[in-house]
């Protein structure tokens, strides 16, 4: 099983990696909602905030986009490629358009989750792309 953690826009990930991004409190500060979604706003993001309930399932699907999702509070287990990864506060994971994927909110609490697409509209300048990579 091949999982590519990465703290930055970019990453070396080959396909069929999953890509899970995991929050740098030395960078990013300390995890709350606005930290997460000032983060997402400097990647290019839009994005809509759901509170999921423990066991909520959501089977094999795709989407028209790539999008990223982004973990807030809660647990949620993320199988694509064959691979399966739990993903818990400040976690973030690339979904590429069309790719098969599933999930399952698990633990006790409720999932406070992201759903993150690119911002068309956004103006990313260099100098937000070279502080995510660092």
């Amino acid at each position: 099983m091949t999982f590519s953690f990465y703290n930055g826009v970019k990453d070396n990930a080959k396909p069929g990696d999953l890509k899970v991004e995991k929050w740098n409190e030395e960078k990013d500060g300390k995890l709350s909602e606005s930290s997460l979604e000032q983060k997402l706003r400097r990647q290019g993001y839009k994005f809509i905030r759901y509170d999921f309930p423990p066991g909520m399932h959501f089977p094999d699907h795709t989407h028209g986009v790539s999008k990223k999702d982004a973990i807030l509070r809660g647990q949620m287990k993320f199988c694509m490629y064959g691979q399966t990864v739990i993903l818990g506060p400040g976690d973030m994971i690339q979904v590429p358009q069309d790719r098969v994927h599933n999930a399952t909110v698990v633990g006790k609490d409720f999932l406070v989750f992201y759903d993150a697409t690119r911002d068309p509209n956004a103006e990313i300048t260099k100098e937000e792309l070279d502080s995510d990579e660092n």
